[in-house]
């Protein structure tokens, strides 16, 4: 065969490492290294190198196993046979990765077996050339992205399914929920899986998570739904009754007559009640117990009921408080609120 004068990458983008298909060199052969590149020149298990971006001439200045392998002597010009590797060191962001089978998992909230399946990306760089070719690419003619993520795709599935299985239970949270801690589980899982990798001299740039879901399909699936929207709906509708029996008591308090009434009607209008504290029904109660007008026979007319006494400063101070934090939480309008204190400060 031809000796080679002239050696170079002339391998495709997704590749991150490529043999030279010739080995027939010599001592003249020129070595062309692009930027992100590291090149090796091999024979007997022997790396010579890494080889930097430029031109190298294969010489035995510059490769000691022409000298202790081939017996060239120094400054000696001759052909040789070896193999040159060449090392793609670009960082590649888009190596895909997902689940090939739903991971079983015990939905912590309602004791629900329920399938779930990710999916999302990586990126990696070559750090150390030497290592990644001899602990991975070995005799191959070469080594492209589908090839690595074939030969992670073990550990990684296996750290992925324990990391988000340990993030369900420690959470205590629904697996249709997990879906909101995607960030802080990519980041633990990127952190887990960063020595996994460094091992063969590539490190993990990112890992991602880009979704966590469930086969709609899957009867467990429906199951789980099921009781969400029940729990839904129940909560819903204790939050509606409580709400409305709130109202309907304190509008019924002001519309009776009496001192009483009165001042139910002038720390409540407008159904203020909703979720009043138990501190306000407990101030409530103690106001109204005081001042519960006496019975009047009947035959006789009824005189001018006396006014009722003035609210404290104190109670007058803790209905505003109560008052503003039923406006805080969005129960009274600003309209409603500007109502209502006015009412108060003016009993």
């Amino acid at each position: 065969m031809a000796i080679i004068d002239r050696v170079k990458w002339d391998g495709s983008p997704n590749l991150l490492a490529w043999k030279y298909p010739s080995q027939e060199l010599s001592t003249w052969t020129q070595l062309i290294v692009n930027e992100s590149q590291e090149a090796f020149v091999v024979r007997g298990g022997v790396y010579d190198g890494p080889f930097g971006a430029g031109r190298h001439t294969l010489s035995t200045e510059n490769l000691p196993l022409l000298r202790e392998l081939i017996g060239i002597p120094f400054g000696g010009t001759s052909p040789f046979s070896a193999e040159v590797w060449f090392v793609n060191k670009v960082t590649n962001l888009d190596i895909r990765w997902g689940t090939p089978d739903p991971i079983q998992l015990e939905d912590p909230r309602y004791k629900i077996m329920v399938p779930v399946r990710a999916f999302g990306q990586y990126g990696i760089r070559i750090e150390e050339a030497k290592r990644f070719l001899l602990k991975l690419v070995g005799t191959l003619p070469g080594f492209d992205t589908d090839t690595l993520s074939d030969y992670f795709r073990g550990v990684f599935i296996t750290r992925i399914k324990t990391g988000i299985a340990n993030a369900i239970v420690h959470n205590g949270q629904s697996v249709l929920e997990v879906s909101t801690q995607l960030d802080l589980l990519s980041d633990m899982l990127k952190n887990s899986l960063t020595p996994e990798v460094a091992e063969y001299g590539v490190s993990l740039s990112q890992f991602n998570i880009h979704s966590i879901n469930v086969p709609e399909e899957d009867a467990a699936v429906k199951t789980l739904k099921a009781a969400l929207a029940k729990r839904a709906e129940m909560g819903i509708v204790g939050y509606n009754y409580q709400q409305e029996r709130s109202f309907d008591v304190m509008q019924t308090a002001a519309a009776n007559e009496g001192s009483a009434g009165t001042l139910m009607g002038a720390g409540l209008g407008l159904g203020a009640g909703v979720g009043l504290a138990p501190a306000m029904g407990q101030t409530f109660s103690q106001i109204t117990q005081q001042i519960q007008p006496t019975a009047t026979p009947a035959p006789a007319p009824e005189p001018p009921r006396p006014a009722a006494p003035a609210i404290s400063p104190s109670e007058r101070i803790q209905l505003l408080r109560d008052l503003g934090e039923l406006h805080t939480q969005g129960i009274l309008s600003d309209a409603e609120f500007d109502s209502e204190k006015r009412r108060i400060l003016g009993s």
